[in-house]
C-alpha cells in the first residue's frame, strides 16, 4: 500500500508540474478532450456541473421586500462570530455580496443542461412525510394582500403530495423547475434512459432543515432524522432502481471500511459505471446534520448516498473543499490519495460580474472531480464573457492528478 501511494505521489506532482507548463492562461479547462480510457476509474475523470441546479428566478417582489432584511439578519450574525468561526465562514462566502447579489443566476431545465454537457447536478431536498408544507410561501401569502400586487407564479405541481420538495429557501427563494425530488430524479431516469452510454452523473443532494423563523406564519422545516433518511434513500431506489446507482457498497466491496477502499482506489471503471448515477450527500450546516444517515452504519453499509465528510472516519470518500484558491495543495494531496472531491469555479456569481476566471482555474488544476458554476454560457446576464465548459463539449476529461494512472479495479 506505501508503494502504491508513494507512486500516486509522484505521478500528482509531475502532473501539476506539467499543468503548469502547458496550460494556456486565462483557459477554462484542459485545452484539448483528452480521450478517456474505458479502464479509467470512476476518480480519474474531471466533470462540470451546476448549482442549485432546479432552480428558477426569484421573485423580484419578494426579494425587493424581504432581501434587505436577510442582509441584515446575516450581519448581525456575522458581526457576532468569533474569529474561528468567520474564517470557516469567509472560506465558503469569500465575497461580501448582498442576498440579490448571491441569488443573482438561474438555470435552465435539468434535461437542458445534460444535453448541454453538465454530469452533475445539485438538488437542495427538504422533509415533507405528509405534503402540503410549502405550497403556500409565507411571502406570497403576505404580499398578495397588497392591492395591485402581481407576482411571478411558481409550479406547485406535486407539492400537496407526500415527498420530498426542491427549493432553496422556503418562503422564499422557492420557484424550482422540479418541485418534487421524484419530478426531478423521473426527468433525470428519463434523460439516462435514451442516453444509454453516458458518464456516470454525479448528483448531490443537500438535505436542507432551515425556516426564516422572521417571517409571520413561516414554513417550518422539518429535521432529517433517521425516519426521512430512510425515506430519501426509498424515493431515489424507487425511481432510479438499484442497477442505475453506484452506492457506498460498491465502492467498498470486501474492503473493511469505506475509506480503506477509496484509498485503494477500489472505483469501477469507466466501462462499467456508463449509464449510471452516484448520489453524494450535501449536509446544509456541517457534517453532524448528516449523522441520522449513518447511524449503525459506520461505511454507509445498505445506503444509496456517499456523504460529506473528513478524512479519517470509516465512512469518508467524499470531501467538499469549495475554495479552490485557498485549498488548491490540500485538494490535489486529497484527489491524489483517492477521496472524491468536489470545488467551486464560482462562488455566489462574484467571479461571473467582474469576468474573474482566477477560481475557475485554480479549481480545474485542483484535480477536483467536480466543478460546480452558476454560469454554463457566455455572455451571462452581467454581460461578462465568464462561462465554465470543458472543450468541444466533452462530458468529462482525465483528471489532471490521477488521470495518468491506469484504472485497475473491474
Amino acid at each position: 500500500m506505501d508503494l502504491i501511494n508513494s507512486l500516486r505521489a509522484l505521478v500528482a506532482v509531475a502532473v501539476i508540474f506539467y499543468a503548469s507548463c502547458t496550460q494556456p492562461e486565462g483557459s477554462s479547462a484542459p485545452s484539448t478532450p483528452d480521450a478517456l480510457d474505458p479502464h479509467l476509474t470512476l476518480n480519474q475523470i474531471q466533470v462540470i456541473g451546476t448549482h442549485n441546479s432546479y432552480a428558477q428566478p426569484i421573485d423580484s417582489m419578494v426579494m425587493a421586500t424581504f432581501g434587505p432584511i436577510l442582509d441584515t439578519l446575516l450581519s448581525a450574525r456575522l458581526a457576532a462570530m468569533d474569529e474561528v468561526r468567520m474564517a470557516e465562514y469567509l472560506e465558503y462566502h469569500p465575497n461580501r455580496v448582498s442576498i440579490e447579489e448571491a441569488l443573482s443566476y438561474t438555470h435552465p431545465p435539468l434535461t437542458d443542461q445534460l444535453e448541454a454537457g453538465m454530469r452533475s447536478l445539485e438538488i437542495d431536498v427538504y422533509y415533507d412525510p405528509s405534503g402540503g408544507r410549502f405550497t403556500q410561501p409565507a411571502t406570497h401569502r403576505t404580499l398578495s394582500k397588497q392591492p395591485g400586487t402581481i407576482l411571478l407564479s411558481h409550479d406547485t405541481t406535486g407539492l400537496n403530495t407526500p415527498g420530498f420538495k426542491v427549493l432553496h429557501i422556503p418562503d422564499f427563494d422557492f420557484r424550482s423547475h422540479c418541485p418534487t425530488l421524484r419530478q426531478c430524479l423521473g426527468e433525470l431516469r428519463d434523460w439516462s434512459i435514451d442516453h444509454p452510454q453516458h458518464i456516470p452523473l454525479f448528483i448531490l443532494m443537500e438535505i436542507k432543515q432551515q425556516s426564516l423563523s422572521f417571517l409571520p406564519e413561516a414554513t417550518q422545516a422539518l429535521p432529517f432524522d433517521k425516519r426521512a433518511m430512510d425515506a430519501l434513500d426509498a424515493e431515489i431506489l424507487e425511481v432510479l432502481g438499484r442497477d442505475k446507482i453506484i452506492t457506498p457498497d460498491d465502492i467498498r466491496d470486501t474492503f473493511p471500511t469505506l475509506e480503506s477502499a477509496v484509498l485503494a482506489g477500489n472505483y469501477p471503471t469507466l466501462k462499467n459505471s456508463r449509464g449510471k448515477f452516484i448520489f453524494l450527500m450535501l449536509p446544509a450546516i456541517d457534517e453532524d446534520a448528516a449523522s441520522a444517515y449513518w447511524e449503525g452504519r459506520p461505511s454507509l453499509e445498505g445506503r444509496v448516498m456517499f456523504v460529506r465528510s473528513s478524512p479519517g472516519t470509516p465512512r469518508s470518500a467524499f470531501l467538499l473543499l469549495d475554495n479552490a484558491i485557498l485549498r488548491q495543495e490540500d485538494i490535489q494531496k486529497r484527489v491524489a490519495e483517492g477521496y472524491l472531491v468536489r470545488t467551486r469555479a464560482d462562488i455566489e456569481t462574484y467571479e461571473a460580474k467582474v469576468n474573474d476566471p482566477t477560481r475557475m482555474n485554480a479549481a480545474f488544476t485542483s484535480g477536483a472531480h467536480i466543478i460546480s458554476t452558476d454560469f454554463i454560457a457566455a455572455p451571462n446576464h452581467y454581460g461578462t464573457d465568464y462561462h465554465v465548459s470543458l472543450p468541444s463539449k466533452a462530458e468529462a476529461v482525465r483528471n489532471p492528478i490521477n488521470g495518468l494512472l491506469r484504472g485497475t479495479k473491474r
